[in-house]
């Protein structure tokens, strides 16, 4: 990965390039609970996140698959990513369950809902909340 460093402050990426955190259930295949990890291994993955995710790795963009299964299950999600031939460079497990995320970061975080079609990112401008400004 390619990072820029400033003045000792926290890295960044070189301009154009993003770094992906994806959900897995319910994003790139079906919506699987941590209580039924035998469906984790026979799921299929949605077509149009399979093409997508690989050609913004090919962009050369980071991905990383940023999910609620917990760590007893990541062996079975790298497997399965493997198995369907997911281009990525990281998995994180332990995201919150529950949804409804509202993240906090010194970084600009963007976040798109999945909405049932995984595409190209389209700008559109949206209300949203930060914090009050002095």
């Amino acid at each position: 990965m390619e990072l820029e460093y400033k003045e000792h402050l926290s890295p960044i990426l070189k301009d154009g390039v993003k770094n992906y955190l994806i959900d897995i259930d319910g994003t790139i295949t079906d919506d699987v609970p941590n209580e039924e990890p035998e469906r984790m291994v026979t799921c299929e993955p949605y077509p149009d996140a399979l093409e997508t995710v690989n050609k913004w790795y090919d962009e050369g963009h980071q991905i990383c698959f940023f999910t609620s299964r917990t760590e007893n299950l990541k062996q079975i999600t790298i497997d399965w990513l493997d198995k369907h031939g997911f281009k990525y460079h990281s998995v994180l497990c332990g995201k919150p369950r529950g949804g409804n995320y509202h993240w906090i970061d010194n970084h600009l975080v963007r976040a798109t809902r999945y909405k049932g079609k995984f595409t190209d990112l389209v700008e559109k401008q949206v209300t949203i909340e930060v914090f009050k400004e002095d």
